[in-house]
């Protein structure tokens, strides 16, 4: 089957700047690809070449197999929803909406249908006669994409648009645009720095850092399989400890970390006793006992001190200082024994090999 979208070995300079360093990928039909990173990585500059704003200094961009690099922007068969939505205020929705479809001089009555079964799938039926200052975020939002898709365009292009929104917006517009995605059935690329937005709409994520893609993969590789210490400590929460290695075997190492803790953990490429490498650990991964009895079957055991507790409703943690002064970061159980914990309790924690992940670091 033919990617929708395809980038190879793009690169990118500005001057003597690389901003985009010999990136390639490609997007299957009707999926939802993310690209998430740091400001400043280089995601935006990926759109911009997609979109025909930016040429690649190098590369090739394929939509559909075929190269677009000599057609221009209004002719590639893309569009682009961007962080301010830049409805028009003093039209109507239906003609916002409506607007491209009146550039390419689609007679009326076709625009008049094709507004409302766009207006049908976003689920703001009977709203084109109001006016763009009458709408909340989230159906401006939605307006902006139905603006796009009416064109049918072969890749949607999304620049962060729900930076502007607030929190408790963000998070129901992260599972709107997931459910418009699913029902237009086109191919949505959408850049983040926001690896929430990421992990909960993505079919597949890039995460990039300084010009280069560091792991492309499902959310569920890269929170429990990440191939880079920066994957791994960019998506999601970690618990991290710098060291060096005392024993490796195949996958299995013991390290001792700079405070001189002992830890054995899995390696995440080839590791020998004398490298210095860095485990990560969820919080998740770590287990809470009163006993040291109880974490037996766990490879990783410390004592320590409720130093705080963060509340957050089901993904509340708990912070715990272990003997050596260093702080961690664990999952607070909801029930049981611990849903009483309070500063100044001491407490065992423990984690398996297989939760703590090791890679090689620069000494």
């Amino acid at each position: 089957m033919t990617p929708d979208l395809e980038c190879a070995d793009l690169v990118k300079q500005f001057g003597q700047t690389t901003a985009v360093d010999n990136v390639s990928f490609s997007v299957p039909p009707g999926s939802f690809f993310s690209i998430l990173g740091p400001s400043g990585c280089g995601k935006t500059t990926i759109m911009r070449m997609i979109a025909g704003f930016l040429d690649p200094t190098s590369g090739d961009i394929r939509i559909k197999g075929g190269s677009v690099l000599d057609t221009p922007p209004n002719k590639r068969p893309v569009n682009m929803v961007f962080q301010h939505l830049a409805l028009f205020p003093m039209m109507t929705i239906a003609e916002n909406i409506g607007y491209g479809l009146r550039r390419q001089k689609m007679p009326r009555d076709q625009i008049g249908r094709k507004v409302d079964e766009a207006l049908d799938r976003i689920g703001l039926p009977g709203i084109g006669g109001r006016k763009v200052d009458e709408l909340s975020g989230g159906q401006k939002q939605r307006v902006a994409i139905a603006r796009c898709m009416v064109l049918e365009p072969d890749v949607l292009l999304l620049d962060e648009p729900l930076g502007a929104l607030d929190l408790k917006l963000r998070e129901h517009m992260k599972v709107e645009l997931k459910a418009l995605q699913a029902a237009f059935d086109t191919t949505f690329v959408y850049i983040t720095h926001d690896q929430s937005e990421a992990l909960v709409m993505s079919d597949q994520i890039a995460v990039m850092n300084a010009g280069r893609f560091e792991q492309v993969g499902t959310g569920q590789d890269l929170y429990y399989r990440p191939d880079t210490p920066f994957v791994a400590g960019f998506i999601g929460e970690a618990n991290r400890w710098k060291g060096r290695i005392e024993r490796a075997e195949g996958s299995s190492l013991e390290m001792r970390t700079e405070t001189g803790l002992a830890m054995r953990a899995t390696a995440t490429g080839t590791l020998a006793p004398g490298d210095t490498a860095e485990i990560f650990v969820r919080p998740e991964s770590i287990r809470l006992a009163a006993t040291a009895e109880a974490l037996s079957a766990f490879d990783n055991q410390l004592q320590g001190t409720v130093t705080s507790i963060l509340f957050n409703g089901a993904a509340s943690r708990v912070l715990v200082q272990d003997s050596v002064g260093e702080t961690l970061e664990v999952t607070l159980p909801q029930s049981g024994e611990f849903a009483t914990l309070k500063r100044g309790d001491t407490l065992h924690i423990g984690w398996g090999a297989a939760q703590a992940t090791c890679f090689a670091v620069a000494a």
